[in-house]
C-alpha cells in the first residue's frame, strides 16, 4: 500500500519508518526543509533506539521517502496520516489543533479516487468530524473516510511499540476504511495483534483515557511513597506487593519525582478541558494535574534536605535531564523544574545526560555541562540522579565518594540499594523508602 505520512516529527517519523519496513511505500512529509534534507542523509532529528538503522535500511530498499511537497504522494497515496503536533494551548490547556486543521485544507485539494485519512496525531473527542467537514467543504466531490488510528508509543521503545502493539485502535464506520485499515496492519496479524474497531469519537477518547489513567498510576504510586516515608514502610515493597495483583499490574508503579514527556502533560490538560467543556469534570484527572505538578516542584526540597537545610555556594551534580531514559525529549521533565529552584537558592549546577544535552542547553541556564557521569560529580556536594539511565545504575561508590566533596547522593529513581550506598560511606536519601 502507497502511504502519505504528513509529519515527520516522532509519531510521524517512527510510524513512517515502521509501516516502510512492513512492505508499504511510505513518503514522510514535512515543511520544515532543514529536517528533511538532514533524514534524506541519515541523520535524525530525534534519539530513538533504533531508528537511524531501520530508516537507512527502507530508504535503501525503496520503500521509504522523504518530502517538503505533499502533492505527488497524496495524490497516489492509499492512505494520508495526519501526525503533526497539537501542543498544549496557551492560556488555555486545550489541544491546539491548528496544525491539524491546516493539514486537513492542504490535503483536501490533492487526494484522488478513495483515500482514507487518518487522524495518528492525538486529538480531543470530535476532532475527526471537523476535519471530514473541512474536507467535504472543500471538495464536495471528494470520495474519503476519517479515520482515528491513536498511537501508543513510548519514547525510548517505540519501534518495538509499534510492531508489537499490546492492541491497534481504529475508530471509523465506513466498512471500506475498515478494510484499508485491516491491509495495513496486516503484517500484524503473526503476532496476533487484537485490531480493536470501534467508532471514531470512541477511539479518540481512548487515547486520552490511556494517557490519563496511566499518569494518574504513577501519580498514585508517588502519594504512596510519601506516606511510606512518614510512617516508615517501603514503596518499593508497596509497588510489588499491590502490582502483583492481576486487577492492578505492575507497570507505572515506580516511585520518582513525577511524570514528564510530551504525552501526559498535555494529553491529561486537554481531557480536563474536553471534560469541563462537555459539563462532565473528570476530578480525578484535575487533581493528578495538580498533584504532579506539585511534586515536581518540591522535589529541590529534597536536595536542600540532605545538604542539611542550605545549598547557597554549593555545588550540586544532575546525572540525567531527560524525562526518561533512551530518549532526548525534555518537554516537562522534573530537571526543568528541579534545576531552577536550587539555582534560585543559590546552588551551582554541573550536569549531564548521554542524550539530552543538546536541549536542556535551549532550555536551562547557568549550567556547567560535562561530558560524563563522573565528570559531573568531581568537586561536588551532593550527586542528585534526576533520570535512569542505564549508565546511571552502577556508578563505583568508591569512586562516588572519592569525586564528592560531601558524600551526598539523592537518588530520585532509587536506583540503589540503600545498604550498598551507606555501605560505600556515601549519605543517602531516595524516594519512599524510610
Amino acid at each position: 500500500m502507497r502511504v502519505a505520512m504528513i509529519g515527520s516529527g516522532y509519531v510521524g517519523l517512527v510510524s513512517g519508518a515502521c509501516f516502510a519496513d512492513f512492505g508499504h511505500i511510505v513518503t514522510c512529509i514535512d515543511k520544515d526543509s532543514g529536517k528533511i534534507e538532514r533524514l534524506k542523509a541519515g541523520i535524525m532529528p530525534i534519539f530513538e533506539p533504533g531508528l537511524d538503522g531501520l530508516v537507512e535500511s527502507n530508504t535503501s530498499e525503496g520503500r521509504l521517502f522523504f518530502d517538503t511537497e505533499a502533492a505527488a504522494a497524496v495524490k497516489s497515496a492509499d492512505t494520508v496520516f495526519i501526525a503533526v503536533g497539537t501542543p498544549s494551548r496557551r492560556g488555555d490547556g486545550h489541544a491546539d489543533l491548528s496544525f491539524v486543521y491546516a493539514v486537513a485544507e492542504e490535503i483536501a485539494d490533492l487526494i484522488e479516487g478513495f483515500t482514507v485519512i487518518v487522524t495518528k496525531s492525538t486529538v480531543p473527542v470530535g476532532t475527526g468530524d471537523e476535519i471530514e467537514r473541512i474536507i467535504r467543504t472543500r471538495r464536495p466531490d471528494a470520495d474519503f473516510a476519517v479515520v482515528s488510528n491513536p498511537e501508543f508509543l513510548r519514547e525510548g521503545a517505540a519501534i518495538n511499540d509499534f510492531k508489537r502493539p499490546d492492541r491497534v485502535v481504529v475508530g471509523t464506520d465506513d466498512e471500506r476504511a475498515r478494510e484499508v485499515m485491516r491491509q495495513l496492519y496486516r503484517p500484524l496479524n503473526l503476532n496476533e495483534t487484537p485490531l480493536v474497531f470501534t467508532d471514531r469519537r470512541t477511539s479518540e477518547l481512548i487515547k486520552y483515557a490511556a494517557n490519563a489513567f496511566l499518569a494518574l498510576k504513577i501519580t498514585f504510586i508517588n502519594e504512596m511513597a510519601d506516606l511510606c516515608e512518614a510512617v516508615g514502610a517501603d514503596v518499593q515493597h508497596v509497588s510489588r506487593g499491590i502490582g502483583l495483583d492481576g486487577r492492578i499490574g505492575a507497570k507505572f508503579l515506580h516511585a520518582g519525582p513525577g511524570y514528564g514527556g510530551s504525552c501526559f502533560p498535555k494529553d491529561t490538560l486537554a481531557l480536563v478541558r474536553t471534560a469541563r467543556d462537555a459539563g462532565a469534570p473528570v476530578t480525578l484527572v484535575e487533581t493528578t494535574v495538580k498533584v504532579n505538578d506539585t511534586r515536581k516542584k518540591a522535589m529541590a526540597g529534597r536536595v536542600v534536605d540532605a545538604l542539611d537545610g542550605d545549598v547557597r555556594g554549593k555545588t550540586i551534580a544532575v546525572l540525567g535531564l531527560a524525562f526518561k531514559p533512551n530518549t532526548d525529549d525534555m518537554r516537562d521533565a522534573p530537571a526543568l523544574d528541579i534545576i531552577p529552584a536550587l539555582q534560585a537558592m543559590g546552588a551551582k549546577i554541573q550536569a549531564f545526560d548521554p542524550e539530552a544535552m543538546h536541549e536542556a542547553q535551549k532550555l536551562l541556564t547557568g549550567i556547567d555541562f560535562k561530558t560524563g557521569p563522573y565528570e559531573a560529580l568531581d568537586g561536588a556536594d551532593a550527586m542528585v540522579l534526576i533520570t535512569e539511565w542505564d549508565r546511571f545504575r552502577a556508578l563505583d561508590l568508591d569512586r562516588v565518594k572519592a569525586l564528592l566533596r560531601t558524600p551526598v547522593v539523592v537518588d530520585l529513581r532509587n536506583v540503589y540499594s540503600p545498604d550498598q550506598v551507606r555501605a560505600a560511606g556515601l549519605r543517602y536519601t531516595s524516594i519512599g523508602r524510610a
